[in-house]
């Protein structure tokens, strides 16, 4: 077959893309392929880790599933992603197979080779499908910017530190330890060191 490529004329749909080899990834946003086969760095897949770990800790028994990639997310026949990390409460939304429509929370660690996609892309196609809420993970800067959506939009991001915690908005109660996410040492803070997630009152 004819793989696809970043660039040409061609829009790719989820007829084709199901059929893709296994051992690549790809992604297709508005119908265009991106090429997602090469491999992280290693820290960019401890705070992925981090992040999923912690929520799947503090979710255990409640009906919200975390995921993590590769997970296809398919939000219509020429949009299907695989965010870092992903919270799905509407079990009716998950197959054997993928997350059919938005998930509640997405979360993307930024690399050098995928800032444009999670920063533009992904930003403008969550707001598109009404994702509630979608956390970008810098690890440069060891900081988290947060978009709500609010009345089908998101405002301008909300910057929180690697010191701070964070109350997720999709998921009332729960609040994350971003040091522990950034894996920095508690000790530079005057914190009490409670886990890396935890329900709040």
């Amino acid at each position: 077959m004819t793989f696809p490529a970043e660039k040409g004329p061609h829009r790719f749909s989820w007829n084709e893309y199901k059929d893709w080899p296994e051992e690549e990834r790809w992604q297709i946003i508005d119908g265009q392929a991106y090429n997602m086969t090469a491999a992280p760095n290693i820290r960019h897949q401890r705070i992925a880790g981090n992040f999923y770990s912690a929520i799947r800790e503090v979710l255990k028994g409640k009906p919200c599933v975390p995921l993590f990639a590769p997970t296809d997310v398919v939000f219509d026949d020429y949009n299907i992603v695989q965010p870092d990390v992903l919270v799905v409460c509407d079990r009716g939304k998950i197959t054997d197979a993928n997350i059919q429509g938005a998930p509640d929370l997405v979360i993307e660690v930024i690399s050098p080779s995928n800032s444009f996609m999670d920063k533009k892309l992904k930003l403008e196609l969550y707001e598109r499908f009404g994702v509630p809420e979608y956390l970008l993970a810098d690890p440069l800067g060891d900081l988290v910017e947060r978009y709500r959506l609010v009345e089908g939009k998101y405002g301008r991001a909300e910057i929180f530190s690697w010191s701070e915690e964070l109350p997720l908005v999709a998921l009332p109660g729960v609040v994350i330890n971003l040091w522990e996410m950034f894996e920095r040492d508690p000790a530079e803070l005057n914190v009490v060191r409670e886990g890396p997630g935890r329900y709040r009152g």
